[in-house]
């Protein structure tokens, strides 16, 4: 596999109106956020490097595996919950079926919402208000790891039994890390739970991309 490369995406340092550095991800050091902070965001172009870092993920799974890539702002209607603008819209999709497809969705924010698969979204980041306290860095590591899993075979979908009133998913890489999420049928549209059946591999498993 073609080595991914993180681009240089620079992470600027703000600072408070005492003109102390603010260190997010550390902000409130396991303390209750201020009551405010749930509905300020603060310095939102500090997140401008997931653009950055999801541009280079595009070309990186373009140059190295077996897909089809269509940049098409239509392509946002993958996702479960649309965002209210979208910048740029880039679904990826593996020649073999028994892949999970991506789908790069950047908002005005600046944040990336990937679609994976068929019933899944994540967002990076999923709040970003000042209370959340995003450090951006490891939101960065976060959409490149999910990323890399999916692409490596390492992302599963799950619809319970009929009548199927459950999905889960599963991301893992073996002695790196893994997540996990299920939720309601009944939050989703019932159209793409039909569809899900009919294109998530039997065992819920989707297989490594196949490279060039």
């Amino acid at each position: 596999m073609s080595e991914y490369r993180r681009p240089t995406a620079s992470m600027e340092v703000y600072h408070d109106q005492e003109g102390l550095s603010i260190e997010y991800g550390s902000r409130w050091e396991g303390a209750s956020p201020p009551e405010d902070s749930y509905s300020r965001v603060s310095n939102p172009t500090r997140f401008a490097p997931l653009h950055t870092v999801a541009n280079a993920l595009i070309e990186w799974l373009h140059e190295t595996f077996d897909v089809v890539v269509e940049p098409d702002p239509g392509a946002a209607a993958d996702l479960l919950l649309l965002p209210n603008e979208v910048v740029q819209a880039v679904r990826i999709t593996p020649r073999n079926p028994a892949s999970a497809p991506l789908t790069f969705v950047l908002t005005p924010f600046p944040g990336v919402y990937l679609h994976a698969g068929s019933l899944h979204d994540f967002h990076f980041p999923v709040c970003g208000c000042d209370a959340c306290d995003d450090n951006v860095a490891n939101l960065v590591q976060e959409l490149e790891w999910t990323v890399r899993t999916v692409v490596s075979g390492g992302y599963s979908e799950r619809l319970d039994a009929w009548p199927a009133r459950c999905v889960e998913y599963r991301l893992e890489e073996p002695g790196v890390g893994m997540s996990s999420g299920r939720r309601g049928t009944e939050e989703l549209p019932a159209e793409r739970v039909k569809l899900a059946r009919t294109v998530l591999p039997a065992d819920g498993q989707w297989l490594p991309w196949q490279e060039l």
